[in-house]
């Protein structure tokens, strides 16, 4: 399956959820960030029930501190 994330063309062998594209990726705390999948925002509740498709597009965004 190949998705595209955060602009950047990835394969992975079989479907999966956010959770699980998110746990091979960002395997530490995943605290503090948003996930959108084409365009729409997925919200931390729907991670483990939204299945990507081929083709899809996500963007990963990670919350920073600054002032």
């Amino acid at each position: 399956m190949e998705i595209k994330l955060n602009h950047q063309i990835k394969i992975f062998p079989e479907q999966c959820t956010v959770q699980q594209l998110l746990d091979e990726v960002i395997p530490e705390k995943q605290k503090g960030i948003a996930v959108a999948v084409n365009s729409f925002v997925i919200p931390k509740t729907n991670w483990n029930l939204h299945f990507l498709k081929n083709k899809d597009e996500v963007l990963i965004i990670k919350a920073t501190q600054g002032g």
